[in-house]
């Protein structure tokens, strides 16, 4: 399995493809702004001669979902999340508009495949991808994480020393304050930490040094 991160837009979101051994992947959280970041990670993609079966995303907030339509457009495939996110996605040109982007008519509406946590995607299986429920920056907040290869795709939950903002519509500090000692703290030390924004760390880095959410 490999992880490579691209790092788009002006929030320096960081998006992922996962690709496995049969060189399928995922593309988790697409926020390319323009034409020029979507060439980055499209050709990225044929040179490496990867096959994109899906978009999946930790959550819905505007910076990990502004390359969703020309993702889908390029390779025919679907947006995947929880859907909790419904909020983020029927408001994603309100929230365009409250942080100055403007979109094209074609860009304003996207539609995607809504699941919960009893109805899990199956593409998730060929990526050896368990699917954890931490909400608290947003409604529907997922992470990937992979027990095998010792990683997990944090999204905007726990970061470099450092953890998502709650003071968005849709968070709460005490709920994702729960998420993370529940539901990361609880992964190996060792495991590998990629973040929506920032770099790389481990969960054993974060439970000493992490200002915001200590263990308990």
């Amino acid at each position: 399995m490999k992880v490579h991160k691209f790092t788009f837009n002006p929030f320096q979101e960081n998006t992922y493809l996962l690709v496995n051994k049969e060189q399928k992947c995922l593309i988790i959280d697409p926020g390319m702004q323009d034409d020029h970041e979507c060439d980055e990670l499209f050709q990225f993609i044929e040179k490496q001669q990867l096959e994109p079966i899906a978009i999946l995303n930790t959550h819905c907030h505007i910076d990990h979902i502004l390359g969703v339509n020309k993702t889908k457009l390029a390779y025919d495939i679907d947006l995947f999340c929880h859907e909790l996110e419904k909020w983020n996605i029927d408001n994603f040109a309100l929230q365009a508009s409250m942080f100055g982007f403007k979109l094209n008519p074609s860009e304003a509406v996207i539609q995607p495949v809504y699941f919960n946590m009893n109805s899990l995607p199956e593409f998730l299986g060929e990526f050896e991808l368990e699917t954890l429920f931490v909400p608290g920056h947003s409604n529907g907040h997922l992470a990937f994480y992979n027990r095998n290869f010792g990683f997990v795709i944090s999204g905007d939950v726990l970061f470099y020393e450092s953890i998502g903002r709650t003071d968005l519509p849709d968070g709460n500090f005490k709920v994702l304050e729960k998420s993370i000692r529940a539901k990361l703290y609880t992964l190996p030390n060792e495991t590998i930490v990629y973040a929506g924004h920032m770099q790389n760390t481990t969960i054993g880095h974060e439970k000493r040094h992490n200002p915001w959410i200590m263990p308990l």
